[in-house]
């Protein structure tokens, strides 16, 4: 997804708190409601929100449509629904002391 590099490319170093909190989309990847800090760029959030709902579409293409989906990385955790077209995406910074869901082991 290519927010995350917009999540941490800038021109001077800077740091910059991960964003928590959840935000619901519309069809058009527009933010309707957001309890995300609003210091937050709207800018990310509705890159976010977009790309959560490419990959919603992508999957009813390939005639495997989701639900939900949750996708970790080290520092974030982004769980969202699909919702009539729209998405509520939650958003979950991770540290060291956030417990990590269990996963089944192979």
């Amino acid at each position: 997804m290519g927010f995350l590099k917009k999540l941490f490319r800038r021109s001077r170093a800077t740091v910059q708190q991960l964003p928590s909190g959840s935000l619901t989309v519309d069809r058009n990847g527009e933010v309707v409601t957001s309890t995300v800090s609003s210091a937050y760029p709207k800018n990310l959030l509705r890159e976010i929100g977009r790309e959560v709902l490419l990959l919603f579409r992508e999957s009813r293409v390939s005639q495997m449509p989701l639900g939900e989906v949750s996708i970790h990385y080290a520092s974030l955790r982004i769980t969202a629904r699909e919702l009539r077209g729209g998405a509520i995406i939650f958003l979950f910074p991770q540290t060291a002391l956030t417990p990590t869901p269990n996963r089944p082991r192979l």
